[in-house]
């Protein structure tokens, strides 16, 4: 071999000799990378159960951005009471609460007696709420009930409820629709913070106590993670908000989380006294939520009382909920008629042509929350109630309810009393005192487009006392006046 070619042979030798070494440190400080610089996100290995649950963890993430629909079963009830009260007040709840279905607890002062035991399979299951005494032995609270009903927040976020999504906190004397509830969560990310609710129909309550709160009687309901992150910081919110109202101080801890009220029309406080009907009759258009303050107001259908009006409304209610208290109007121009109906709850004629925009305000038959000389009372527009037999009303009330067929649902309206007037002169003397029925037929499926009117025709209205009045679609452009 020559010496040319010998030192090519051995540069050769040398450069090889640097790739593998250069080969085996790169093999080595990959294996180095690998076992302890690699991202756990990326990792299966069985040695680290952590790192696992956050691969988990971050599938889930990517699962929520479709989640399945809001049903019953991701909702959790915490239903305020006493010992005292319940003992009257449990057929309201009874009415609408649905065993097995229903998930959640009502929350008593004491443990009940009487005739509370055996405790109601209809009822919730019952809690007793803890004893703050500890806690207020620095800062004692003007009223030792409010920060028990604020705490009832994290007794209820504590029961184990798979799946729970929102968490519902009412009154003993509070109905709620859960159907609507159910289609109104829907809307919203349950995964957020969500505080909702709704103020208070009378203008004092609000100036008292906060236009921006929740009232806790007609509902505040708190997504899971606001609800958890509540509880977290309970104890110095009851500490620094212990002069407060129950509902007040929600608000004010709430807000020192970051979340402020997210208005939900439906939520109904019902500051209200005496005859509830003029409101009822003319529900705004949205979906009924709730009715607080069953036993400050007049029982909802004059000829029953209080539990028995409540269970009356339900036959409606468990039919169609989509519809109840939705106001529908029209007309008969033969005799100059209107026809207001609150479905599943009451029916109006008059007997003059009356525009939709004048019959949608509420005909003031109720009375302040508390006296108040000075107007506005209330956060709506009213109708003051008239003795002008072309203003007044002949009122009928839901008397029942029954699916006629696939397709149709049949509720049946009874004359609640004679109008004792004389019929509307300007509008030709057309006198609707001797109808006592009135039949509404309605679509059997469920209302979705609650922000716009249904329609609907007079299709009958005969001698024997009776009016058929039909649902259907408005069309475009139609013009109810």
């Amino acid at each position: 071999m020559s010496s040319a070619a010998a030192f090519n042979f051995h540069a050769m030798t040398e450069k090889l000799g640097i790739c593998k070494a250069l080969l085996v440190s790169g093999l080595l400080l990959w294996v180095i990378f690998v076992l302890f610089f690699k991202d756990p996100r990326c990792s299966n290995s069985k040695s680290f159960p952590l790192l696992r649950t956050e691969t988990a963890s971050s599938s889930n993430s990517t699962s929520t951005d479709t989640p399945s629909p809001t049903t019953l079963k991701h909702i959790a009830f915490g239903l305020q009471g006493s010992e005292k009260t319940y003992h009257f007040r449990r057929a309201y709840i009874e009415a609408w609460w649905r065993p097995k279905k229903t998930k959640g607890y009502v929350y008593l002062d004491r443990p009940p007696t009487g005739n509370l035991l055996p405790w109601s399979r209809k009822s919730p299951p019952y809690r007793i709420n803890d004893d703050l005494s500890k806690l207020f032995q620095v800062v004692r609270p003007k009223d030792p009930v409010m920060p028990r009903m604020v705490h009832g927040i994290l007794e209820l976020f504590r029961e184990e409820h798979e799946g729970v999504r929102w968490i519902v906190m009412g009154d003993d004397d509070t109905i709620f629709f859960v159907d609507n509830l159910v289609d109104v969560l829907s809307k919203y990310d349950h995964t957020k913070y969500f505080y909702i609710g709704y103020p208070s129909e009378f203008v004092l309550s609000n100036y008292w106590y906060s236009f921006n709160q929740a009232f806790g009687g007609s509902g505040i309901i708190l997504s899971y993670p606001l609800a958890k992150a509540l509880v977290q910081d309970m104890d110095r919110c009851l500490k620094t908000y212990a002069s407060l109202s129950a509902d007040l101080m929600t608000m004010r801890c709430l807000a020192d989380i970051g979340a402020d009220l997210t208005p939900q029309k439906g939520f109904h406080q019902i500051d209200l006294q005496g005859d509830l009907s003029g409101f009822l009759s003319s529900h705004p258009k949205d979906l009924v939520l709730s009715l607080h303050h069953i036993d400050a107001v007049d029982p909802y259908f004059p000829s029953m009382d209080r539990a028995k009006s409540t269970n009356h409304l339900m036959k409606a209610a468990n039919v169609d909920q989509s519809r109840l208290f939705q106001q529908t109007i029209c007309h008969h121009r033969q005799n100059n008629w209107s026809f207001s109906i609150s479905w599943g709850y009451s029916t109006h004629i008059y007997e003059k042509i009356m525009a939709r925009s004048w019959l949608r305000m509420p005909i003031e038959t109720f009375k302040t929350w508390q006296k108040s000389p000075n107007r506005p009372h209330y956060m709506f527009n009213v109708r003051r109630p008239f003795g002008d037999p072309c203003e007044a009303p002949h009122v009928f009330f839901f008397q029942s309810v029954k699916k006629i067929s696939r397709n149709e649902i049949l509720t049946v309206y009874s004359r609640s009393a004679s109008r004792n007037l004389p019929a509307c002169a300007s509008s030709g003397n057309h006198s609707a005192e001797h109808v006592s029925k009135i039949h509404v037929f309605s679509p059997a499926t469920k209302r979705t487009e609650i922000h716009i009117s249904e329609c609907c025709d007079i299709v009958r209205v005969d001698n024997t006392g009776k009016a058929e009045v039909k649902f259907r679609e408005c069309m475009a452009d139609e013009i109810i006046a």
